[in-house]
Parts: structure tokens; C-alpha cells; sequence
């Protein structure tokens, strides 16, 4: 008798992986808080590649901003363990040994990990479209969980903000030089997160003055905005 073969469906979890999964909390939706009281996680991945599609992160750095400022007692960084990964480009550039993913987290204790950390939390990020489409490919592969999460990205809220005095580049590195800002080692999840954070903090007290006072209120301009950058390119 032949036995059919079947496909498995979704990700293998431990009890605990699953009990933990299932007792993440629901993302907070924007709304009136004021900024300076409000916990907001800056993320930033490092991936083997730019194809959403194919690329994995490989790892993660995550810093939190909270009561006006950053929280440098509360940082999340790990690597994932991709024993298979190649050593493409993209990789020799976040200098990440093979060694060193070799001896990595393993992917669902690492974003359970990371989840746990931002919590309800709203997420910011450097071009936060990519790391929000790679981290929810991520979570749904290897969690079976869906990212519900709001992100907001710098990287609009930079010229969004500063629109009359901006650099040439829209790149991080470029606004961190901008604001006189000092990187300590680029392409390193934690430190180019810790970067994106500092940016972040100059820019929310721009939007305070400009009479952006919650999230909420910038999220708005922020949709506003975008329509007219489209508009500009029709």
C-alpha cells in the first residue's frame, strides 16, 4: 500500500515556543500619547541580501526610547544561527564570520527574543519598509506569527521634517553627519539601530515644535506627505 506524502505546514515549535508565541501582546495602536512618554523600539536587521523574497536576516539590533530618550540599559542584539548560509556580498560587508553564524541563536528563540522586547511597542526604522517586510517574512516562517506592529521610517521623517536643509543623500549615514552625529561602526545591527535612535530623538523634537506631539499626529503628516511625493512624480 502506498502511503501518501504530506506537505508539513507551518513552523515545528517547542510547547514553550508555543505558549510563548501565543502570549505576545496585541501592538498598541497610535494614539495621543505624548512623545516624550512614549515607548517606541528602533530596529535594525542585517539580511545576506536586498530580495525580500530569497534574503534571511541574519541578525538584529534593537534599542528602546523611552521617557524622551534612550534607554542604553535596555538593548537587544543577536545573531541567528545559519549554519548554510554563503558568504555573499552583503555579508562580508556586516562583517559576520561564518563562525560567528555558525554559532548563532536559534531563529525562533532569537525573534520570540526579540517580540518579548518591543512588546506592544511601535517600531522605528531606517527605511523601515524593508526591515518591516524582512522581519515579518521571518516571524511567519519560523514563528507561524503574524507582525501586526506600526513602523514608522526615519527615513521619510527626515525629509518630511527637514525639507528646506537636507543632505544630497537620503542615507543614514548622511543624515547622521547632517545632525553632527557620530557612528561608531556602521553595518552592525546594534550600532546602526543605536544610530537610527539618535537620529530618531532629533527628530522628535522637531516634530514637538512643528506641533506633532503624539504619533498619532505624525503618522498623519506623515501620510500626507507621502501623497504629495507621489503626486510630484506623476
Amino acid at each position: 500500500m502506498n502511503m501518501p506524502w504530506f506537505k508539513l505546514r507551518g513552523p515545528i515549535l517547542t510547547f514553550e515556543q508555543l505558549q510563548r508565541r501565543d502570549r505576545l501582546p496585541a501592538p498598541a495602536a497610535l494614539d495621543a500619547c505624548p512623545l516624550p512618554e512614549q515607548r517606541m523600539v528602533v530596529l535594525d536587521l542585517e539580511t545576506s541580501g536586498l530580495d525580500m523574497r530569497r534574503d534571511v536576516v541574519l541578525s538584529i539590533g534593537a534599542v528602546t526610547i523611552e521617557n524622551g530618550g534612550i534607554d542604553l540599559g535596555r538593548q537587544f542584539e543577536s545573531t541567528l544561527l545559519r549554519p548554510a548560509q554563503k558568504i555573499s556580498e552583503s555579508v562580508l560587508i556586516h562583517g559576520i564570520a561564518p563562525s560567528v553564524l555558525e554559532a548563532g541563536e536559534e531563529p525562533a528563540e532569537a525573534l520570540l527574543d526579540l517580540m518579548e522586547f518591543i512588546g506592544d511597542s511601535p517600531v522605528l526604522a531606517f527605511h523601515a519598509g524593508f526591515d518591516q517586510r524582512m522581519l515579518a517574512r521571518a516571524l511567519r516562517q519560523t514563528l507561524g506569527y503574524k507582525l501586526r506592529h506600526s513602523f514608522l521610517d526615519v527615513a521619510e521623517l527626515a525629509p518630511m521634517l527637514r525639507p528646506d536643509n537636507r543632505p544630497r543623500h537620503n542615507g543614514l549615514d548622511e543624515w547622521c553627519s547632517h545632525f553632527g552625529l557620530q557612528v561608531a561602526q556602521r553595518h552592525h545591527a546594534s550600532a546602526d539601530a543605536l544610530a537610527t535612535a539618535e537620529l530618531a530623538l532629533i527628530l522628535l523634537s522637531k516634530a514637538r515644535r512643528q506641533g506633532l506631539v503624539n504619533l498619532a499626529a505624525l503618522n498623519l503628516r506623515l501620510a500626507n506627505w507621502r501623497r504629495r511625493q507621489r503626486a510630484q512624480l506623476m
